[in-house]
């Protein structure tokens, strides 16, 4: 009898989490339909689901039926810390007999009434999402079948939550990329821009940038960077240092000296980030260069009359961990009349199965002194063509006019 009703439960969580209208809802409407559907199919008070937070260090209450409290007051259970942050730090379904202050983090649990508590982890594409756990006011045992059928619940659940955040996530990064490039590059006399950006075609928006700034005294600042990673972090983290280097920018003239101010910035301040960055400022009137670069591959400089090469500067760790505290470097670099700089991110020469020097070697063939829109043009069509890039691109060129 014991067997032929847990097979029955399983059958109907297994039809109600393989509803073909549940397609059809919204991340909200999905949750609120099967968490009340798992109530009563449990014959349980309360079902809830917590969601891990973006840092993955904390489980935040997302929705729940029979204790609406936890998600108005905002809940939050730290990842190790009590009944829920267990079921997340082990990754395995968990059930309790005894609900106070010993067992759970949350007080509205035993406030509630709550005297037994079966929970189980939210995991799609090996990522864990949250947590669902049901409670009962009635001393009982969930049987191995009822544990079962929950889990299939929270893997119902869990692929959700996986494809909405994933979905919202390429979209707040594509908008956030977008409105912190560029929208106009200066209009300096003398001086000629262009710039293209492209997300890869495997990564999505990642942390590339590239910034084209006026400073004062008739200079300009240009920078390129990448911070390691994709996706929404890796977007958020570049708009800080983007924003950061700005700010240093305007206090000091020294390129390696901004560099070694956000790498203190961002080794104290983004934990376990690191990224790559060119930066460079341009004297207008005297036609000179200075560069400093942190981990990024050097620029391609073309002046006419001679073959393009790229700039012979020393090239610093990358930011973040600490990694350039023995000190920068700058480089001073004439830039005659006609003189074209080129800079970019990896993505532009990095191709798998390929030699990195060889994509760098046509990169520098592509680069010829002529104006920053025909190089853009020529270098894209070069290094890309007809071929969709797996990562990032982001490039930009400079001429000072004849």
């Amino acid at each position: 009898m014991a067997e032929s009703s847990g097979a029955s439960i399983r059958l109907r969580v297994l039809d109600a989490v393989t509803d073909g209208a549940l397609k059809e809802f919204d991340l909200d409407k999905l949750l609120g339909t099967l968490l009340e559907r798992t109530r009563e199919l449990f014959e349980v008070d309360t079902v809830t689901v917590l969601l891990v937070d973006r840092s993955g260090m904390q489980l935040v209450a997302r929705a729940t039926s029979g204790l609406e409290e936890e998600v108005f007051q905002g809940v939050r259970v730290p990842v190790g810390k009590g009944f829920a942050g267990r079921v997340a730090q082990f990754r395995e379904p968990l059930q309790i007999g005894h609900v106070d202050e010993s067992t759970v983090v949350n007080p509205l649990l035993w406030e509630h009434g709550l005297r037994v508590l079966l929970g189980v982890p939210m995991i799609a594409e090996g990522e864990l999402t949250g947590v669902v756990h049901v409670g009962s006011t009635t001393a009982r045992l969930f049987t191995d079948e009822e544990i079962e059928a929950l889990q299939l619940v929270a893997d119902r659940l869990a692929v959700a939550v996986y494809v909405d955040r994933t979905r919202s996530e390429r979209a707040a990064a594509a908008m956030l990329q977008e409105s912190l490039l560029p929208a106009r590059l200066p209009s300096t006399e003398g001086w000629e821009l262009a710039a293209r950006y492209v997300p890869g075609a495997e990564s999505g928006v990642g942390g590339d940038w590239y910034d084209v700034f006026e400073l004062p005294g008739g200079r300009m600042g240009v920078v390129i960077g990448d911070v390691a990673g994709n996706g929404l972090r890796a977007a958020v983290v570049m708009g800080r240092l983007r924003s950061a280097l700005r700010a240093y920018a305007l206090e000091y003239p020294d390129p390696a000296e901004v560099l070694r101010k956000l790498d203190r910035k961002a080794s104290h301040f983004e934990h376990d980030t690191m990224a790559t960055v060119a930066y460079a400022v341009i004297d207008t009137v005297a036609h000179r260069m200075s560069l400093a670069v942190a981990g990024h591959l050097p620029p391609v400089l073309a002046v006419p009359g001679e073959e393009a090469r790229f700039a012979g500067v020393h090239v610093d760790p990358p930011i973040g961990f600490d990694l350039g505290t023995t000190g920068r470097r700058s480089l001073d670099v004439e830039l005659p009349r006609g003189a074209v700089v080129v800079l970019y991110t990896d993505g532009l020469v990095e191709r798998r199965g390929e030699d990195l020097d060889s994509g760098l070697e046509l990169l520098r063939q592509a680069v010829e002194p002529m104006s920053p829109e025909a190089v853009c043009g020529q270098v894209m069509a070069t290094m890309v063509g007809d071929t969709p890039a797996t990562d990032d691109i982001a490039l930009v060129a400079i001429r000072s006019s004849e």
